[in-house]
């Protein structure tokens, strides 16, 4: 069966990835990239998400919308004529122009939800496809089966089992890596013209969303990896344990987003109630606000790339707005479509854009991302101490 309701801010199929198998972590699923409410947040939701005055503003440019119900007639009319629902609803979406939208069979979708815990089964790899159709893989996770079998970032993946994936969506190519923990699964790969094939053997995987780290000087390193649950509390957790008065560099490098509430709790480490973002669904405007007690004294620099997607860029965007933080690093992905779940009539499910959300001060970040407040490549976490000392701690 599918699991519970997500709501999602979902970052594009060209970057999503399997380290949560897909769009999160590490290995391979259905997620990629996003930003979601789950159904298990909604108790947590009154606090952190009120309505906001005003009439809402249209989706922005890239944040395109499709008529659920339309999906929905699609679907209930190619069952009845004995075809195939789930490739209804992706033609229906596909000719919306929505491209942040995504379909799932009920066991894609339950595997997805899976996903927003850390642990998944696969053969630890983030895949994406290029425009050109074909499934590339991103990165591989170290120890992982694929990274013991030789993969590599950059390889081609050509072929499944003896299926080709080329012109397959991700979600499709990660559906035939999953399977049951130990069955071998027959990979065909293109490594710089040569073609190849490994057979790897799929384990049950997980990784850790946060990771801390001390420097010499005392200053706290706080990598999230992405936002699934219980990540902003770990977040939180490390902010209290930092030294007092070291200052924090906040690695969101490479984050393709997760949850929503989980992003939200992760500002709330640094904020002390306030908004973090507006975001629009169908005619209504409503607002994400941080918990009290945060912790707004600590010196703090966010690190940010053109891996920085979704509901990272979500946080990015609120500590920026609020005088929070200092960012450095490069240009943001740009990725502010909200999704949210539509059950279809033959137990798919289709995730459709239904709106966008915008920064403290009314930023739109789809299609345009965040600006760093200084820019920097290689050594972007040596500029950061740098900036950390100008701020009063640090070398």
């Amino acid at each position: 069966m599918p699991g519970p309701p997500v709501h999602c801010l979902r970052p594009r199929d060209l970057r999503r990835g399997a380290a949560l198998t897909l769009a999160f972590l590490a290995a391979v699923t259905v997620g990629a990239g996003t930003g979601c409410w789950g159904a298990d947040d909604d108790a947590r939701r009154p606090a952190a998400v009120r309505a906001a005055a005003g009439a809402a503003e249209a989706p922005g440019a890239g944040a395109a919308t499709v008529d659920r119900d339309a999906v929905a007639r699609a679907v209930a009319e190619a069952v009845a004529e004995g075809k195939s629902g789930k490739r209804a609803a992706e033609e229906e979406v596909s000719r919306s122009g929505d491209r942040w939208a995504a379909v799932y069979d009920p066991a894609e979708y339950a595997a997805f939800t899976e996903d927003l815990d850390g642990h998944w089964t696969g053969v630890g790899v983030w895949t994406g496809r290029r425009r050109d159709g074909r499934i590339e893989v991103d990165r591989v996770q170290p120890d992982g089966p694929a990274a013991r079998a030789g993969l590599r970032a950059g390889d081609l993946l050509l072929g499944v089992d003896g299926q080709d994936v080329t012109g397959r969506s991700v979600a499709d190519v990660v559906a035939m890596l999953r399977g049951a923990a130990g069955t071998p699964v027959v990979l065909r790969l293109n490594r710089g013209g040569v073609d190849l094939t490994e057979t790897v053997r799929r384990e049950e995987l997980s990784a850790d969303p946060v990771t801390v780290r001390s420097l010499p000087d005392g200053t706290t390193v706080i990598k999230v990896a992405s936002f699934t649950r219980g990540s902003g509390q770990r977040v939180r957790d490390a902010v209290r344990a930092a030294p007092p008065g070291a200052g924090v560099l906040l690695d969101l490098r490479g984050n393709p987003g997760g949850l929503v509430t989980e992003a939200v709790a992760a500002a709330s480490a640094f904020l002390d109630g306030g908004l973090v973002a507006t975001y629009d669904v169908r005619g209504s405007e409503r607002a994400l606000y941080a918990e009290l007690g945060g912790d707004t004294a600590r010196p703090l620099v966010a690190l940010v790339d053109g891996g920085t997607m979704s509901a990272a860029e979500l946080v990015t965007g609120a500590l920026q707005d609020r005088g929070r933080a200092v960012t450095v690093g490069t240009h943001t992905f740009g990725k502010g479509a909200v999704q949210m779940p539509t059950r279809l009539p033959d137990g798919s499910v289709a995730e459709l854009t239904v709106g966008t959300y915008r920064t403290p001060e009314g930023r739109s970040i789809d299609g345009s991302g965040i600006t760093p407040d200084l820019t920097a490549g290689d050594g972007a976490e040596d500029r950061a101490r740098r900036v950390l000392g100008g701020l009063g701690v640090g070398p």
